[in-house]
């Protein structure tokens, strides 16, 4: 069973300008994130888009679903910004059939060292594998 995974930005894949006391983003952590973890599951990670999901769009959204249509697998996984997930999620609901579908994301940002990103992450990898077709959002645990 291969699983793809949509990176889409949020706090799980900033970092922090010391100098400038602001968060920004650079490239996405779920590679590291998934040696980290020493996943053995077939992940396939594509990165859509970087940025905070306050910023994200109705055409943001639309290219998140298309890609989960266009996907071959069945199984997807998408990092996502907390403060919209659920709108991203009730936008995929809907729309998209024979797929499940895990939104998580982090309220830490992983390089901070301390995040709840590396369990979100594993818990959506397990979650996605195991439920019926359908969009959830998956956050500590649940």
């Amino acid at each position: 069973m291969s699983i793809r995974v949509f990176v889409t930005g949020g706090t799980f894949d900033k970092e922090y300008n010391e100098l400038a006391g602001t968060l920004f983003f650079k490239t996405t952590h779920v590679p590291e994130m998934l040696a980290l973890g020493r996943c053995k599951v077939d992940v396939d990670v594509q990165t859509l888009m970087m940025i905070d999901s306050l910023d994200m769009t109705d055409a943001d959204r639309a290219l998140i679903l298309e890609h989960c249509r266009r996907a071959r697998e069945e199984r997807i996984v998408i990092t996502h910004g907390t403060d919209t997930m659920e709108v991203t999620a009730r936008a995929l609901g809907p729309r998209l059939r024979g797929k499940t579908v895990v939104l998580t994301g982090a309220m830490v940002p992983y390089k901070f060292g301390s995040s709840d990103g590396l369990f979100n992450l594993g818990s959506a990898l397990a979650f996605v594998q195991a439920l019926p077709h359908g969009v959830y959002v998956v956050m500590n645990g649940r």
